[in-house]
């Protein structure tokens, strides 16, 4: 938390400044050049550094959406220390509306890259070794993919008191503990240190307002609880306390053919609950989505058609029962 000048692709970024830079991707094949542009705040007064992050994911809108609402809203521009907001990672992915990059690379499995490796691999190194590097926490959003909606959540790994005061912090409706990928963003800084909350939320190609209001609003409870957010932002309490979740299993569709959902994500269900039903296109054949187990629905599939073995709903299986312990701003 020192005032010192922290180094940012290539930039000194002073205190009490803010810079525009652009993170230089690649060029497309018409030559033209592509950059992603990072925004950054920094106070006068010392302080963490915080970097926000989206887009990983070019098709996930929502977690695009939140970050450019912190933007627009000044929600960056901290009290003291740094803020770092790079809304989309994968402009790439972005411009086309897909997952991957044009190297046909998920760039959350190639981290933390090589210098001279797969475009994909480049901009993971780049990513990690002239930002995340300057960072002390990370913010990074994400959306549910192939049609498949998200409740509002929070990821971490097990047994950090650190990583679990955050999430309560935080204040989605769910935390669920989940094995940090291998090569993943989020293994990169936990192996780094790096305290990481990854919040995933919605569908891809779709924005919905109570996902990114619910990443909007935990964003600035972590920063308030960092001594960083201005003092014209009020911070609300969340709806319901957080539900930490230790296990969850999908349940799979045991026919294939026309699909429709009955209960919601977030929803609460008991072993039996309907929960939808699968038809065929004829209107001989009708079979109703029963719970296989009692708990909270974290991820239902909204396709509207689905094959035999395919994820209908995320329920979770076992909570965390045992209070959180509580741990200082200081420390968190």
């Amino acid at each position: 938390m020192s005032q010192k000048v922290i180094t940012i692709l290539g930039e000194n970024i002073e205190p009490g400044k803010s810079y525009e830079l652009n993170f230089d991707v690649a060029k497309l094949h018409t030559a033209s050049s592509i950059d992603v542009p990072i925004i950054i705040e920094r106070a006068k007064k010392p302080g963490p550094t915080v970097l926000l992050t989206a887009g990983i994911h070019g098709d996930e809108l929502n977690g695009i959406e939140i970050v450019r609402q912190l933007i627009a809203k000044g929600i960056n521009k901290p009290k003291c220390g740094t803020i770092i907001c790079i809304p989309i990672i994968n402009i790439f992915g972005f411009i086309n509306l897909s997952r991957e990059f044009p190297d046909g690379r998920d760039l959350n499995r190639v981290f933390p890259g090589l210098k001279n490796g797969s475009l994909a691999s480049r901009v993971a190194y780049k990513l990690v070794n002239e930002v995340l590097n300057q960072a002390d926490y990370v913010l990074d959003f994400h959306t549910g993919g192939a049609g498949r909606f998200n409740a509002p959540q929070v990821r971490i790994a097990k047994n950090s008191n650190r990583l679990d005061a955050l999430a309560k912090t935080f204040g989605a409706p769910f935390v669920l503990y989940s094995k940090n990928l291998k090569k993943s963003f989020r293994e990169t800084a936990y192996k780094a240190g790096i305290a990481t909350l990854l919040f995933e939320g919605g569908k891809s190609h779709h924005i919905d307002i109570n996902i990114t209001n619910t990443g909007v609003n935990g964003a600035k409870r972590v920063l308030h609880s960092l001594g960083m957010l201005g003092s014209k932002f009020k911070v609300s309490e969340p709806k319901q306390k957080p539900v930490f979740i230790m296990a969850s299993k999908w349940q799979r569709a045991s026919y294939s053919g026309m699909f429709k959902a009955s209960v919601t994500t977030g929803a609460k269900v008991k072993k039996d609950d309907i929960l939808g039903n699968i038809t065929d296109p004829y209107g001989k054949f009708n079979h109703f989505v029963r719970a296989e187990s009692s708990g909270y629905i974290i991820n239902a599939n909204e396709s509207p058609l689905v094959y035999q073995g395919d994820a209908l709903f995320h329920i979770t299986a076992r909570l965390k029962q045992h209070p959180i312990k509580q741990i200082e701003n200081d420390e968190i």
